[in-house]
């Protein structure tokens, strides 16, 4: 009876397998001069013009290799099952260019079949002359395919011969099942064979990636592209001679038996090719980034021209402008819609007045809540004329800083609190466009609110102070509305307190006599709300306080909130957001007077409000109304002492009236002591003016730069 076993030669003598070893060696030893192996190899590289789109091919050899494996497993998922499909849809479509590389191919195979355990730097030039004609990676991808055709089948074998006859028998002839039946021993021999192919296809897709490099944005003139193309000659050299060094393992394993192929070991040549060739990628890879980052600053600047050409243009509608500016493609919905948060297209927007809320992830929780409450004050009446517009969150977010869980929960946090519409990610944003962001718009940490109109032009490059100043009634946000709202206002208390608090309105309505007071010092707040209170019941007017804080130490603030209250000195804003609102507001009436370049000296209302944002900087202060007319405006160094003083003026008050009596004796103090001015502009104000005179000394002011810890501001 035959047997089973299958058929085996016998084992070669130790002279033969010496001597296979010596000259093995030999060869790695004796060509190591890569110098001298190139010049050989690039003076066989003739190509004749013709172009091979590997790419088809390349993803057949790598589906083949990724299926050759010691695991047999012959029933297939839905997923390899589409594959498969989506195959044969690949044959179909490069039928015609494998028909004319067939033949190339086969020639190839059974070079690297019968010659691959030879002298490995002679057969790579053998297959280098057989492939001359062709591109570098041409001709990397098809002695991949050959080596694929003699791998696939040595595991097509392996995989199915238990279950087809044929198959079976072909299997015996190549030792198959023994080799198999002892795959323990040769482990590291496999572990070293996949991972040297695993290397070699990195390289491959590498060199492709190099051929993929659009020539619009990049040419060989480009230094990071020519060292690369450079090394690529060489690349090619050494994974062909890892292909024959592959391929030689699995002729030895099918010729000699599992025994010799451990005795005789090469997996140290396979690991010494997997670590040149990592090498040459780890080169090939540094080299293509390069080349990326060129292309992507090449695209930055084609893409940042057009947005500027862009924004030059008139448009029939916003779409162009929006599509620029967000996602310039349609395969998804950039936007979330807050009131349902459902994911939407651009073209919600479409010719509609559209207002982008540009800012960071940093953006501060009382800046949305009173967007908030103007926005939704502004769907109330959605009818309006004046409130049709609306508003787009741009996020800001640095691409080179990776996107964090903690920053992804921040972001997500923001999105979902905001009622209007939102960018579905910052990375939908490209470069080109937060940097016209940057530099056109002027964006710099705090947020901005540019105005679109509903073809696209931009109306106002930052309404944000108008936002804060008359809200929605500020629409449709051009200069000419904010020049006719100006002349609408007068110095009155209603403008440093509208839409704030509605208790000092009533106040107002009801004439009393109002001091509005801050800074934070608790020892002259006690001082200056005792000495009023008694100087008001002296003079028999009926006077209210109210304390507004200050425009940064927040948490000074709060101790001196909780000392009022505690010792009943004065009514005080609880909430921090309106006292964050009250300055917020006063800052923007002066960037929107210096926009329209209306910093009049003369003007009253300027003066007022360049007074109580210098006092703010240091010290107390108080702005006394008799309703909604303002009696004086003072620091804590001249209204305090005019109270102290009241016996020096409490004759007069019978006579002139409480108001105009304090007024005076204000204005003596005042010439005494004259407590001149002090600002500071960030440098994302906007326009800073070149010169500006002191709203006390009317002396032109010196102009210093001054840094500020972001943890002193309100803000924050």
């Amino acid at each position: 009876m035959a047997s089973s076993l299958p058929f085996r030669l016998p084992a070669p003598s130790a002279s033969n397998m010496n001597q296979q070893l010596i000259r093995s060696d030999r060869s790695m030893i004796t060509m190591s001069d890569d110098n001298v192996m190139m010049k050989q190899i690039v003076e066989t590289h003739a190509p004749d013009g013709r172009e091979v789109d590997v790419k088809p091919l390349l993803h057949l050899v790598e589906d083949i290799l990724k299926r050759a494996t010691l695991q047999t497993d012959t029933s297939l998922t839905t997923s390899q099952a589409h594959a498969e499909s989506e195959d044969k849809t690949n044959h179909a479509n490069f039928a015609v260019m494998l028909d004319s590389l067939s033949y190339t191919i086969d020639r190839i195979s059974c070079e690297i079949a019968y010659k691959g355990g030879a002298d490995g730097h002679a057969t790579t030039v053998e297959l280098f002359n057989m492939l001359a004609s062709y591109s570098w990676d041409a001709k990397l991808v098809l002695t991949l395919a050959a080596f694929a055709l003699n791998y696939g089948e040595f595991w097509l074998l392996a995989q199915i011969y238990s279950s087809n006859q044929l198959a079976k028998s072909m299997a015996i002839l190549k030792q198959l099942p023994n080799i198999l039946e002892h795959s323990g021993p040769l482990k590291p021999r496999f572990d070293a064979l996949n991972n040297l192919i695993k290397v070699m296809m990195d390289v491959t897709r590498c060199v492709v990636e190099f051929k993929d490099l659009p020539p619009t944005y990049i040419s060989h003139e480009v230094s990071a592209l020519s060292a690369a193309m450079a090394h690529v000659p060489t690349a090619v050299y050494w994974t062909v001679r890892s292909v024959l060094a592959c391929a030689a393992q699995i002729t030895s394993l099918t010729t000699m038996g599992y025994e010799f192929s451990i005795s005789t070991t090469k997996a140290w040549e396979l690991s010494t090719l997997a670590h040149k060739l990592s090498n040459i990628l780890e080169h090939l890879r540094k080299q293509l980034a390069t080349c990326y980052q060129y292309i992507d600053e090449k695209r930055n600047v084609e893409a940042y021209q057009m947005l500027l050409n862009l924004f030059e243009m008139v448009h029939i509608d916003n779409m162009k402008v929006l599509k620029a500016l967000i996602y310039a493609k349609d395969d998804i919905q950039p936007l979330i819609d807050g009131s349902n948060k459902r994911r939407v297209h651009l073209d919600v927007l479409r010719r509609k007045n559209v207002l982008l809320l540009i800012s960071g992830l940093d953006i501060s929780n009382d800046e949305l809540s009173i967007l908030e409450q103007i926005y939704n004050e502004s769907r109330h009446h959605g009818t309006r004329l004046d409130s049709q517009y609306d508003l787009v969150w741009i996020p800001i977010a640095d691409h080179s800083v990776q996107w964090t869980d903690p920053l992804k929960e921040k972001f997500e946090s923001l999105q979902n609190s905001m009622p209007w519409y939102t960018v579905y990610q910052p990375s939908l944003i490209d470069k080109a466009a937060i940097r016209f962001i940057k530099e056109v718009w002027h964006f710099r940490n705090k947020p901005i609110l540019v105005v679109l109109d509903p073809q696209g032009k931009v109306v106002n490059p930052n309404a944000l102070h108008m936002m804060w100043i008359w809200g929605s009634n500020a629409f449709p946000f051009t200069s000419l509305r904010e020049e006719s709202l100006w002349r609408e206002e007068t110095w009155r208390l209603e403008l440093l307190v509208d839409g704030i608090d509605p208790v000092i309105i009533n106040w107002m309505k009801e004439e009393k006599y109002i001091f509005l007071y801050g800074g934070d010092d608790v020892e002259w707040v006690r001082k200056f709300t005792n000495t009023a209170r008694a100087v008001a019941q002296a003079s028999r007017i009926p006077l209210e306080m109210v304390y507004v804080g200050k425009s940064r130490k927040r948490e000074q603030i709060r101790r001196v909130m909780e000392t009022i209250n505690v010792e009943k000195l004065s009514y005080a804003w609880q909430d921090l957001t309106m006292i964050w609102f009250f300055w917020t507001r006063l800052e923007s009436m002066l960037f929107s007077k210096i926009q329209l370049g209306k910093v009049d000296d003369h003007d009253p209302m300027m003066q007022g409000i360049k007074k109580l944002l210098s006092y703010d900087r240091e010290g107390g202060w108080a702005v006394l109304s008799k309703g909604s007319s303002v009696v004086v405006n003072g620091h804590g160094t001249t209204v305090l002492p005019t109270l102290v003083e009241y016996d020096l003026w409490k004759e007069q008050v019978p006579v002139k009236g409480f108001d105009l009596a304090f007024q005076e004796h204000h204005e003596n103090l005042h010439d005494i002591v004259h407590p001149c001015s002090r600002f500071e502009f960030p440098m994302t104000a906007g326009r800073i003016p070149e010169t500006l005179k002191c709203p006390e000394c009317h002396r032109s002011m010196e102009k210093f730069t001054t840094f500020l810890c972001c943890h002193d501001v309100l803000l924050q």
